[in-house]
Order: structure tokens, then sequence, then C-alpha cells
């Protein structure tokens, strides 16, 4: 079938200043759906060339070609960005070009439309839910009902490859680290986080503005995203930190992979409603104080065989998010969207 993909990001590396977490898995995606045979088209405008500098070998269009299904990674109003004019300073026109999208080919056209809402941020109530030839994908492992599930993706490439041995050697100077933006984690950081990191060599790359009541926290500002798996290269651990949103429906962002995917292994607050699908319960965590403990230990145990099991447990762990696998269930989702189309054509 003949796809469009919209989405706000990099299929690259990307630039700096962006915190477009979709560089880690979109590619795969993209190769994956064209290695099934599909053909696809993405429909916003080129980033990778027009901002990075970057010709990658897809198809992109900024008008409205003919499609079987259309793909969209969720855009939702930000003030100041993508809610002025197009044009002005600052101005993004991603949810400007989605609501375009959405007009021409989910409402007019009847197009199956799949909406992917990877940040959850599309309201419970929004209409497009109610519609028989949309669906709505959650990155959460327990979604909030229609809600389907749709969890962020690993490249195969990158879990074939991991070796548990290798990921357990060569030296780490930090204790702790965090590679992530602010947005909504200030309860998690200020719980789990800061405490801990005081008493410990430690490393936060990230968009942070809002630091003052964290004074002895090493922020290190924006990294490239070819820099972060250097980063927990170098930690023996990270903190799992989310927002309430995620915690409380299992929501995984790619923070996860990263840093297994480089040997550092995820603390895992409790307060992620299912931490025992995501780590093994010997990482959870109640506290800044449990950290620390678990640091310490982790420290007396490094290069061990325990070291290399409790690395190849967690993954292990990451096979439910083998992107192979997870387009495989999107797949389904835009096959039967279609299926349901042409019945619904055929009735009429």
């Amino acid at each position: 079938m003949k796809i469009g993909y919209s989405f706000w990001g990099f299929l690259g590396p990307g630039i700096l200043d962006t915190p477009d977490g979709g560089r880690f898995w979109r590619r795969g995606i993209a190769d994956e759906l064209l290695a099934r045979g599909h053909e696809l088209v993405m429909l916003q405008r080129d980033r990778d060339l027009l901002e990075a500098g970057m010709r990658l070998p897809y198809q992109w269009d900024e008008g409205f070609p003919a499609l079987d299904a259309l793909l969209c990674e969720w855009r939702w109003p930000l003030p100041g960005r993508n809610t002025t004019v197009c044009g002005s300073d600052g101005h993004t026109c991603d949810l400007h070009r989605q609501d375009d999208l959405l007009d021409h080919y989910t409402h007019k056209a009847g197009t199956p439309t799949v909406l992917w809402d990877t940040d959850r941020q599309m309201s419970a109530d929004d209409p497009l839910r109610a519609m028989p030839h949309v669906l709505v994908c959650d990155p959460a492992l327990l979604p909030d009902p229609p809600a389907a599930m749709l969890p962020i993706m690993v490249p195969d490439a990158l879990l074939d490859a991991a070796e548990p041995a290798r990921l357990t050697q060569g030296d780490r100077p930090l204790d702790l680290a965090y590679v992530g933006n602010q947005y909504d984690r200030d309860e998690a950081f200020a719980r789990f986080f800061a405490p801990a990191a005081a008493h410990v060599p430690h490393r936060v790359a990230g968009k942070w503005t809002r630091t003052l009541d964290w004074p002895g926290v090493n922020f290190t500002g924006r990294a490239a995203f070819t820099e972060v798996n250097g980063i927990y290269g170098q930690s023996v651990a990270t903190v799992l930190l989310m927002p309430d949103r995620y915690s409380a429906t299992g929501a995984i962002s790619q923070r996860l992979p990263e840093a297994v995917l480089a040997g550092c292994l995820p603390l895992t607050p409790a307060t992620l409603v299912n931490a025992g699908q995501i780590t093994p319960p010997v990482l959870h965590v109640e506290d800044a104080t449990q950290v620390l403990e678990r640091l310490a230990w982790l420290r007396e145990i490094q290069g061990s065989r325990r070291h290399v099991d409790l690395i190849s447990d967690c993954l292990g762990r990451l096979e439910l998010f083998r992107t192979s696998r997870q387009v495989g269930v999107l797949e389904q989702y835009l096959t039967t969207l279609t299926e349901r189309h042409a019945e619904m054509d055929g009735a009429r």
C-alpha cells in the first residue's frame, strides 16, 4: 500500500537544538515498511536536508499525493511556535500542515488514518478518536481505551548487535547520567535523581532551563544525538525519569533502549505502573536513597557474571519494542482500517 508519513523531526541525527526523540526509531520504521513492499511518502518538510544538510534516500512530497493510508505522529499546539502566523519569527508549520493533511485525507477523502500520539498529548475527547476509519495509537503499554498500543521502537540492527559481556567492560567514570529535556520531569527529578546525584559523579545532558532548586547538579546543556550513546557509555546507571502521564500508563520513551544498548542500567521508579515488565525488580527504586544503594551495589558487581546477566535481562525485555515486531502490528492496524474503509465504500 502507499502510505503517507507525517512527522516533525529527522530521520538522521538532525541538529543540536531539537528535542526530537524520534530520531532513535523513526528511520527504522521507514526502512521496515519499505522492506515489506510498501511505498512510503514523507509529507512534512524534509528537515534532514533543509536544516541538517543531509540528503536521505526517501520520497518527500509537501503536496497531497494519492495515498492508501495516512500515518501521523501527532502534533499539538505549542503557543509561540506552531500556533503563530506562517512565516513569522520562530514559526514552525508542523501543526498547520497536519491540519491540512487531516482535512484533505481523513475528513474529506475518508483515507484510513493512524494517529500515533507519541507524546500522549491528544485530547481524550478529540472527535478524531470516534471516526471509524481512524485509529489512535498510544506508546503506553497500558493505553487508555479505545486507543491501541504502539510503543516506541528499537531498531533490529541495534538489538542484534548488542553483546551483554562487551557492554559490561570498559571504564565508566560516571555513576549516574541522564540525557533528555526537562519537560514535565521536575517532580521525578527531585525525588529520584537530584538528591542522589549530589553524592556521586554524574551528568545531566539536555535542555534544562529551571535549575535553581538543584545547585549541586552538573547540567551540561544539550548534546548532539550522536553523543547520546557515548554519554550513557560512560555511566553505570541512569534513572528513567518520566511525567505522570507516562508512568501511570506504562509509556516508555527512547531513553530506556538508548541507555541499555550502551550498557547503562536503567534504575526504574516504582511509580511506573508496569515497572516489572520493563526492567528486573532489582533495578526498581522508591526514592533517591535507594538510587544510591543500587549504585553502590552496581559498582560492586561491575564486570562480573551478575552484571552480564543483568544487562542480558534488560536487553531481553527490549524485544517487545523490536522494530520488525511493532511495524508488523502497525501494518495490521493499517490493513484492518483499509479493509473497513473498503467495506464502508461498498455499503454506500
